[in-house]
């Protein structure tokens, strides 16, 4: 079904998914906030076939890597909405293109317009974002896609953004604790280090498995317990080393 969120230019993809009714968490309120922030950001920006950029599916972005399908970036919004709050510490393991650090940015920054297209706009409330990418060449070409808009332009500049190589499976712990992580490949089970740079509250959207995988949403309340949810079956590449993803 969710390849028919698919549209000609990036408003009508969002539009699309938002009419599809896929994202069941969400009130009104809410996902006019997820359609928000994924308009004010462009597809085609993160893509390298930029004839299927508003295509509903995942597509190869080099290096082994992918970038998932924008109904996947829309589920971990909705299911993250909660913690992406104006000022919010958000962590992205797996960040490839930069194409969801840009998204969330626009989730946890509060801007003086309205307007998701208006490029002049300046934040009034800014998130922080970290990406963790253990591909260098994925950490410089996707620091390129973020300066093609003049909002997250300024947010790499002022590091409200900042794209780090490493593996994402140790996190980046200097830059938390974060209220929302978001992990981008399927791990074998979950990394204990994300665990603990979850803040209290916090959440997690985790694809979990080798073959037969699954989206676990953790979440660690206020006094520190941390409880799991297993939310869906997904199909993701797996959390590694460059070694094993790039062998060649």
């Amino acid at each position: 079904m969710a390849w028919r969120c698919s549209g000609r230019t990036n408003r009508e993809l969002v539009e699309n998914m938002i009419k599809s009714r896929m994202l069941k968490n969400s009130d009104e309120a809410s996902l006019a906030r997820i359609s928000q922030a994924m308009q004010a950001v462009d597809r085609a920006h993160y893509v390298l076939d930029h004839s299927d950029a508003y295509t509903d599916s995942p597509q190869a972005i080099g290096h082994g890597a992918t970038i998932s399908a924008p109904h996947m970036h829309a589920y971990a919004a909705d299911h993250l909405l909660p913690f992406l709050r104006p000022g919010a510490r958000v962590l992205d393991i797996g960040s490839g293109s930069g194409y969801l650090c840009a998204v969330l940015h626009h989730l946890v920054t509060s801007y003086t317009s309205a307007l998701p297209t208006d490029q002049s706009a300046t934040a009034a409330v800014s998130g922080h974002v970290v990406g963790i990418e253990h591909i260098p060449e994925l950490v410089d070409w996707s620091l390129q896609n973020l300066k093609k808009d003049e909002r997250t332009r300024r947010a790499v500049e002022s590091t409200a953004i900042e794209i780090h190589a490493g593996d994402g499976r140790l996190g980046y712990p200097s830059g938390g604790p974060y209220d929302a992580i978001h992990v981008g490949a399927a791990a074998p089970t979950i990394p204990e280090p994300l665990i603990s740079q979850l803040a209290a509250p916090g959440r997690m959207f985790i694809p979990v498995g080798t073959f037969a995988q699954r989206i676990i949403q953790v979440d660690k309340d206020a006094e520190g317990k941390v409880t799991q949810q297993e939310i869906m079956a997904v199909n993701y590449v797996p959390l590694t080393d460059r070694a094993k993803q790039t062998p060649w």
